[in-house]
């Protein structure tokens, strides 16, 4: 007879190799790690005229406490992709940039759409992922009453790699405000603008039928309302965009808060594409709020949660 330990040391290869096989399925079967997008109006975070200290200033900064209220927001969603609306130059970008690597997120890789209306308020996308493609626009232009008019705050337009086999295409949008403009009818501007981003999001998904497609952005108008329903595109369409009916803890839907009318509005929107839409964590996608929200901006931002994992 073989002595006991002989048994023994038979089993352990086998208990090995099979220890080894489950943890490989188990490592190849885990899911990848969520990716959360955001998207937020910073308002006016640019060099601007300002009232300082009873003085006006032509080229005065965002306010530090307003910035530090912005931060402490972004702090808590911790987002892996970030776009803006309403922020100034590369020196801006790359402040808010160092500001949220100082809180640990890391952002690297950028890129920034000029206001073709030359205002300096400007669209951005900062991302923890590389960016694999640029096809950004702030050359569209558009006839109104026989007069041209830019696509004022341009069409931001990046694939990103999530993975080496996962791409998403992040689309970021600041249509024309509701502010009344010599130049021409407010609705009717942003209207045309609705029209030239549709051109652009039916250009992509033509190339790119099963492209992961977000468009994220504030679209100044109410989700009835022409340019929204423009540029979700036609319902039950290949094209069709849905947008997420985002809400903050309390249940509210609204967005913007127009101080002077004491009003709130739905004006910030993630709409998605049928590839994208059975990737979403719902229960992660929500419209972020905290106590100083309304110090830091005008609006609140969006969260949009994905699993990087073609469905």
């Amino acid at each position: 007879m073989a002595p006991p330990f002989a048994k023994t040391a038979a089993v352990f290869p086998a208990v090995f190799f099979v220890s080894a096989f489950l943890g490989s399925a188990m490592a190849a079967d885990k899911a990848p790690d969520p990716v959360v997008m955001s998207f937020y109006n910073l308002k006016n975070y640019l060099a601007m005229e300002r009232r300082v200290n009873d003085e006006v200033v032509p080229d005065a900064p965002k306010p530090e406490n307003e910035i530090k209220a912005v931060i402490e927001g972004l702090a808590a969603i911790r987002p892996d992709i970030l776009g803006v609306c309403e922020i100034g130059d590369e020196t801006h970008l790359a402040d808010l940039q160092a500001r949220l690597k100082a809180e640990g997120i890391d952002l690297p890789h950028t890129e920034l759409v000029r206001d073709a209306a030359g205002w300096n308020r400007n669209l951005a996308l900062l991302s923890r992922h590389p960016i694999v493609a640029r096809n950004s626009r702030d050359d569209h232009t558009y006839e109104l009453e026989g007069t041209r008019h830019a696509f004022q705050r341009g069409i931001l337009d990046v694939k990103i790699a999530i993975s080496s086999s996962y791409h998403l295409r992040y689309i970021g949008l600041h249509l024309k405000s509701k502010r009344e403009v010599p130049e021409g009818d407010e609705t009717l501007m942003r209207l045309h603008e609705a029209r030239l981003a549709r051109q652009h999001l039916d250009a992509i998904l033509g190339e790119e039928p099963g492209a992961n497609l977000i468009v994220m952005g504030d679209l100044n108008d109410h989700r009835p309302e022409a340019p929204v329903k423009t540029i979700q595109g036609g319902f039950g369409g290949k094209g069709y965009l849905t947008a997420l009916g985002l809400a903050d803890p309390f249940g509210f839907r609204w967005t913007h808060h127009w101080s002077f009318a004491d009003s709130y509005s739905r004006f910030d929107y993630a709409l998605v594409n049928e590839g994208l839409s059975k990737e979403l964590v719902r229960d992660a996608c929500r419209i972020h709020h905290w106590e100083d929200w309304d110090e830091a901006s005008d609006h609140r931002p969006l969260v949009v949660t994905i699993v990087p994992e073609d469905r």
